[in-house]
């Protein structure tokens, strides 16, 4: 037997074997690509906050960072901000839709979601980029446009700020490997 120390998993014939515990994630997730494909796998890894193929020195992310209230105008406020992402959604703008005072609205969003509403705003844009990313061949200012960014250099500014990648390195690790 020889022992490799340099991977975090190998395949030898139908023998795989891992690292240790954290690998073990790694070589579970090349498990499932080779059984049920790389959307699977890339779903799986998301879900778990991983990523399918660990580069490292990046942070780690889920589409679920959303902070749902739980209901009432903030949570009816959440589902139509999701709907209308190109919209002028600043805290002003966010607080009348819901008949309140900027300071009040501001204190009884972080209080429900945990989060302050810019940054929430944020996150959901993110994620519906990160969507577009993985799911279209939509060119980076398109997506940018669709999700309220305004334009690609802002776009890549919040991926690399949130996610330590561009949205061309992000679409290259996410992203359907058969998109058409």
């Amino acid at each position: 037997m020889t022992v490799d120390r340099g991977p975090i998993y190998v395949q030898d014939g139908a023998v795989w074997t891992s690292a240790g515990v954290s690998s073990g994630f790694d070589l579970t997730l090349a498990l499932i690509e080779e059984d049920h494909g790389f959307s699977l796998a890339r779903d799986v890894a998301q879900d778990l906050v991983m990523f399918l193929r660990r580069p490292g020195g990046q942070a780690q992310f889920s589409r679920y960072l959303l902070h749902q209230a739980g209901d009432g105008p903030i949570c009816q406020l959440q589902s139509w901000l999701a709907e209308n992402l190109t919209q002028p959604l600043s805290v002003t703008q966010l607080a009348e839709r819901v008949a309140m005072s900027p300071r009040n609205f501001t204190r009884v969003f972080t209080r429900a979601t945990g989060v302050t509403p810019a940054r929430y705003v944020e996150e959901v844009r993110l994620n519906a980029a990160r969507q577009r990313l993985e799911q279209t061949t939509l060119g980076i200012e398109q997506i940018a446009a669709d999700t309220g960014f305004g334009s690609g250099l802002n776009l890549r500014r919040v991926f690399e700020r949130n996610l330590h990648l561009t949205p061309t390195e992000y679409r290259q690790r996410f992203c359907a490997r058969h998109l058409s």
